[in-house]
């Protein structure tokens, strides 16, 4: 399941970058500093949150979600594997040695209801930080 999992997450990553495109002027690269633009997007979004549906509003979050999980994916390696008890894809990196896993889908969410204390950019600062100072047996779940 891993492999396919893989190919949606990274699927839905670039269909979001082709569908801003435009409007981004190409700035979604996959990098942390892409990241930025992302929250822009969010914080705008935000704005309407309210005229959206429930489903709408569960697509962007999974659309956005999913490449910030390819933005660390790309750092950092990892396997994707899903996440039953919140029924989301989990980014999980440093394997065998360590375990630091990523969630992003909730954290768009947030950021979408108008939450700045969800800001994108400082959420995956803290994942990558972490990520980078790994030692063996760590097991640290980023949410």
């Amino acid at each position: 399941m891993s492999d396919g999992l893989t190919q949606e997450v990274a699927r839905a990553a670039d269909q979001l970058i082709a569908t801003l495109q435009e409007r981004t002027s190409g700035s979604l690269d996959y990098s942390e500093g892409s990241l930025a633009v992302i929250e822009e997007l969010l914080d705008e979004a935000s704005n309407f949150a309210g005229d959206m549906s429930p489903e709408q509003l569960q697509g962007l979050s999974q659309d956005f979600g999913c490449y910030i999980l390819e933005v660390a994916r790309r750092e950092f390696g990892g396997r994707y594997a899903w996440f039953e008890q919140r029924d989301q894809p989990v980014l999980v990196v440093g394997e065998p040695a360590f375990r630091v896993a990523l969630l992003a889908w909730d954290k768009v969410k947030g950021r979408l209801s108008g939450d700045k204390a969800d800001n994108i950019p400082f959420f995956y600062s803290g994942f990558a930080e972490r990520a980078r100072r790994a030692t063996p047996g760590d097991d640290v779940l980023y949410v």
